[in-house]
C-alpha cells in the first residue's frame, strides 16, 4: 500500500487539563501517514482517484480548531476516526504533538495507528 502524508500541520485549539489551559488556545502539530493505493490516480492523472490531502487538511483544521479536549489521546483517536470513516482510508498513522508542553522538551505527544494492516 502506498502512503499519502501530511507533515507539520499546525492548528490552534483548546487542549489540556489545567484551568489556565482551558482559557487559552495552544498549537498542536499533526503528522499523518495515510494508506492509499495511488496506482489509478497515477495512471489516469485524475484527481478523483486520489486521497485529497487538501480536503483531509481542511476537515482536520475545522475539527481540531473547534474542539476542546482535555487529553491529546482523545483528540488523536477522534482524528483517526474521521480519516478512517470520512475518507475511506484503510490505515492511518498519526503523530500528534503539543510543543512547549514540558519544560526542556521541544515537543511531547502521542503516536497512534488505526485501521487494518493489510
Amino acid at each position: 500500500m502506498d502512503i499519502v502524508y501530511i507533515s507539520d500541520l499546525r492548528i490552534d485549539t483548546v487542549i489540556g487539563i489545567y484551568d489556565w489551559e482551558r482559557q487559552v488556545r495552544q498549537t498542536v502539530v499533526l503528522d499523518l501517514e495515510m494508506a492509499w493505493d495511488i496506482a489509478q490516480a497515477a495512471t489516469s492523472d485524475d484527481i478523483q482517484y486520489t486521497l485529497n490531502y487538501k480536503a483531509v487538511s481542511d476537515r482536520l483544521i475545522e475539527f481540531v480548531s473547534a474542539s476542546e479536549f482535555q487529553l491529546l489521546e482523545t483528540m488523536a483517536e477522534q482524528i483517526c476516526q474521521i480519516i478512517l470513516n470520512e475518507f475511506s482510508v484503510p490505515r492511518v498513522k498519526l503523530r500528534l504533538g503539543k510543543p512547549g508542553a514540558v519544560a526542556g522538551a521541544r515537543d511531547v505527544g502521542v503516536l497512534i495507528e488505526r485501521g487494518s494492516k493489510s
